[in-house]
C-alpha cells in the first residue's frame, strides 16, 4: 500500500511538534518554521536561476542547513534532548562569511541603496533575503516570549540574509545587469 500524504490529524487546526506535543497551527513556533520552509523554497528558486556551479552548490548547502533550522524550530524543546536532531555549527556561519567576503572582493563598492530588480534571478535573491529577515524576526519574537530558540539559529539567519543580499549584487554583476539605485524624492 502506498504511503498517504494526508493524515487528517490537522483538520481541527492542531499539529504536532517533533516529540508529539500538540499545538495550534497558529502557534508562533509553527509560523516560524513555516517561514523557514518558505525561505528554503525561495532559495531553491534562486538555485534554479543560477548557472554558476559553485553558487548552486552553496545554495544546496544552505537548503540543507535550513532543514536543520526547521527541525530545530519544529522540535518540542522539553523533549529535544531525548532525540537526535541535526545541529547547526559555527562552521555553517563561517561558510556564509567566507562566501560573502569572496563575492565582495569581486563587487564594486556600494555607493547607493539598491532597489530589487533588473533580472528575475536578482529579484528572487531579494525576495529570499526579505523572507530570511522575517524568519529571523519570528525567531527573535519567540525568544522574547521565552520560547527556546537556539541562539545559533538566529545568528545563522542574520548572516544568511547578508549573504543573500550580496548574492543579489553578485548575480547582477554576473548577468551584466546594472544595479538599480534608489533615488529618493527630495
Amino acid at each position: 500500500m502506498a504511503f498517504k500524504i494526508y493524515t487528517k490529524t490537522g483538520d481541527l487546526g492542531k499539529t504536532s511538534l517533533i516529540g508529539g506535543t500538540k499545538v495550534p497551527k497558529s502557534h508562533i513556533r509553527i509560523d516560524t518554521y513555516g517561514t523557514v520552509d518558505e525561505l528554503n523554497s525561495w532559495v531553491g528558486v534562486m538555485g534554479d536561476y543560477c548557472s554558476e556551479i559553485h553558487l548552486k552548490h552553496v545554495l544546496k548547502e544552505i537548503q540543507d542547513r535550513l532543514f536543520t533550522v526547521g527541525s530545530s524550530l519544529a522540535c518540542d524543546p522539553d523533549k529535544e534532548p531525548l532525540m537526535k536532531i541535526p545541529d547547526l555549527k559555527e562552521a555553517d556561519i563561517l561558510l556564509l562569511e567566507n562566501e560573502i567576503d569572496a563575492m565582495n572582493e569581486l563587487l564594486p563598492p556600494m555607493k547607493f541603496f539598491v532597489l530589487p530588480g533588473g533580472h528575475l534571478a536578482v529579484s528572487q535573491s531579494h525576495i529570499a533575503r526579505c523572507v530570511c529577515r522575517r524568519a529571523e524576526r519570528c525567531c527573535v519574537n519567540m525568544q522574547e516570549q521565552d520560547l527556546f530558540v537556539d541562539p545559533l539559529v538566529i545568528k545563522y539567519l542574520n548572516r544568511l540574509s547578508d549573504y543573500l543580499f550580496v548574492v543579489s549584487r553578485y548575480l547582477a554583476m554576473q548577468l551584466g545587469v546594472a544595479e538599480i539605485p534608489w533615488k529618493p524624492r527630495v
